[in-house]
């Protein structure tokens, strides 16, 4: 991180530069003390325009006004041009470069020409007047000119980080919404499973409401399917309600946005894949280990994640490509590992900017705590790993017939 010093909130540098051209301005008024006209009177001129130049940053316009005035006090007093008048050339560049109009540059520019006409008249010398003029307006356009280029420069890079700043805000504003939608898609899914989980509980309670007499184990049987099939539901509406707590008050608006308004679940992966290898994909699939019962929220980010990557992969590596898919079942956690080699064949269109799919990811992830890595390969390709951990006390769904 780069730290700016600075002195009565201006950049420190730029302070060090306007008082050394100051200081070399004072130091020419000086020389006029002593074999220039005027004597120490002259002097104090030039002391004056060396103290406006101070503020020549912040105050252009009113440092050219105050430089031309002494300067109008000089040719009154008919001193004629001295080597402290360099103040006169460098309050013209400042009023060009920092002033908020060039209206202002231009005035000063008017100013200047006939500041140069008189100059030129009392200016000793054996040549003629107008090559003196001729001469001095040389100098002073080609400053006036310099400023302007300098000015034109500086305004398109303060144009051009003004852009950037806005371009951040509007990503961030874009993520912000990406962020939203995401949550009010996965609060909705969520919010299917919690109503599944009810549903079941009420067939159960009722069954067993009708067994107590007739078959009392059956009735335990159903009441603790109530019991586990409750624990989860109110396990779904705890991350249900983690998820809308940030959502903002744009949730409400995409809510029925998705047409897609059923529950998913790993038995329909075959089906997912089998419609990304007529899309044109090479998968091969592969599962290990044990699979345990899963919540059925649970099982929805799986096939969500496996669904996103798949997604990518046709939408970047292209048609053709080869991916693996790999669903690992551990002891303690679920993990789901999907890899392409990127040597697909290119799209003819290329894949539009600004996609969330990874936001998206990473936002169902972070709602059972796990974790999500993803990341180009050495060898060409992408892979996505996600890991999730399993719930302590997995639930199992029993609907009654």
């Amino acid at each position: 991180m780069t730290v700016r010093r600075t002195l009565f909130g201006r950049p420190l540098r730029g302070v060090a530069f306007d008082v050394a051209v100051a200081g070399v301005v004072v130091l020419f008024s000086l020389t006029a003390a002593v074999n220039q006209p005027g004597g120490w009177a002259s002097t104090g001129v030039g002391a004056g325009m060396a103290v406006a130049l101070l503020f020549r940053r912040t105050h252009p316009s009113a440092v050219t006004v105050v430089v031309a005035a002494l300067a109008l006090v000089q040719v009154i007093a008919r001193w004629g041009p001295l080597p402290y008048d360099v103040a006169v050339l460098i309050a013209l560049y400042s009023v060009v470069k920092y002033g908020k109009r060039l209206r202002d540059g231009v005035l000063a520019g008017a100013v200047a020409a006939v500041g140069v006409l008189l100059a030129a008249v009392q200016t000793p010398g054996v040549g003629a007047w107008w090559a003196t003029a001729l001469w001095y307006a040389l100098v002073t356009g080609a400053v006036w000119l310099v400023a302007l280029n300098v000015r034109t420069r500086r305004l398109y890079v303060l144009s051009l980080e003004e852009r950037a700043t806005t371009l951040e805000r509007e990503r961030e504003a874009e993520s912000r919404a990406a962020v939203a939608e995401e949550r009010t898609r996965i609060a909705r899914e969520l919010h299917d499973v919690v109503a599944h989980s009810m549903a079941v509980m009420i067939v159960q309670a009722d069954g067993a409401r009708f067994m107590f007499d007739r078959d009392p184990e059956q009735a335990r049987t159903a009441v603790k399917v109530v019991a586990e099939t409750g624990r989860a539901a109110l396990e779904e509406m705890r991350r249900l309600v983690g998820v809308l707590r940030d959502a903002g008050p744009s949730a409400g608006s995409v809510v029925a946005a998705d047409p897609e308004h059923r529950r998913l679940a790993l038995a329909e992966l075959p089906d997912l894949l089998a419609r990304f290898r007529d899309a044109g994909l090479r998968i091969h699939d592969a599962a290990t280990g044990a699979p345990p019962t899963l919540p059925p929220g649970l099982e929805l980010t799986v096939y969500r994640v496996v669904q996103e990557a798949l997604t990518n992969a046709l939408k970047h590596a292209g048609v053709g490509a080869a991916v693996d898919v790999t669903l690992t079942h551990t002891a303690d956690a679920v993990v789901v590992r999907v890899v392409d080699d990127g040597r697909g064949r290119p799209a003819v269109s290329p894949a539009p900017p600004g996609g969330h799919g990874l936001l998206g990811m990473r936002e169902r992830v972070a709602v059972y705590d796990g974790s999500l890595t993803a990341g180009a390969q050495p060898t060409g390709g992408w892979q996505v790993e996600v890991r999730l951990p399993l719930p302590s006390e997995p639930a199992t769904e029993v609907i009654a017939a």
